[in-house]
């Protein structure tokens, strides 16, 4: 697979996950958008400092890449994240509302600012993230799953919309990631079992390659070994 000449834009870009996936682009020759509220300070591309809470803030982003590259061939959803919660009735509007908006309404609002841009150029790839435990409810749980099924949902509506217009979108369903952070939360776990960054980020090219050009709406599992 090859994106020279192709531009990607990569939200979460300071994570874990969105390093990874910045680096995987990189390595296959294209460039890079990359957004997030601070920069890493090794970046390899053009960063953006953006809110993607703030539909302003997305759509300057949009226009400083646009400015840059003419166009975005490729938006990648990378950021997000996880709470644990509490019990649905003892849910704070706080905790919902943070879920949320970190992991549903961050896609609505980049999709706002590229899609359309994606429109006038004749297509694009879009991948977001799901979670595999958004397949269904779980305990003290609730607000996580539910945003994250969110993202599933966005994607099959933009899929049905999008395709017959050049468009592809499509998400990926992790299990935990082997990260830093998971890490230390969880020290009596088994790291191996986990999905790595760098083979999360494999799949997420994949789905935004000409490979995948007849994949719609698709919602893959990325599960390691668990």
């Amino acid at each position: 697979m090859s994106f020279k000449g192709k531009a990607v834009m990569v939200t979460g870009s300071a994570g874990n996950l969105g390093r990874a996936v910045a680096d995987a682009f990189a390595g296959l020759g294209a460039g890079l958008v990359l957004i997030d509220l601070k920069a890493r300070g090794d970046e390899t591309g053009l960063f953006i400092a953006a809110d993607l809470l703030d539909q302003k803030s997305v759509d300057a982003a949009v226009e400083q890449a646009i400015g840059r590259f003419g166009r975005i061939d490729v938006l990648c959803n990378i950021a997000g994240g996880f709470r644990m919660g509490t019990p649905v009735h003892e849910t704070a509007d706080a905790d919902w509302n943070f879920l949320l908006d970190l992991n549903a309404r961050t896609v609505l609002n980049t999709a706002r600012g590229v899609v359309p841009r994606m429109l006038a150029t004749g297509g694009g790839k879009i991948v977001n993230v799901g979670a595999f435990a958004a397949q269904k409810g779980a305990a003290q749980m609730a607000a996580y799953t539910a945003s994250k099924s969110a993202v599933i949902r966005l994607t099959e509506a933009m899929a049905a919309e999008l395709r017959e217009k050049g468009i592809n979108v499509n998400c990926v369903l992790p299990t935990i990631i082997d990260t830093p952070e998971n890490r230390a939360a969880m020290p009596k776990a088994d790291p191996k079992r986990w999905v790595a960054p760098q083979d999360l980020a494999r799949v997420v090219v994949f789905l935004a390659s000409d490979d995948a050009r007849a994949i719609h709406g698709a919602a893959l599992p990325v599960t390691g070994l668990s």
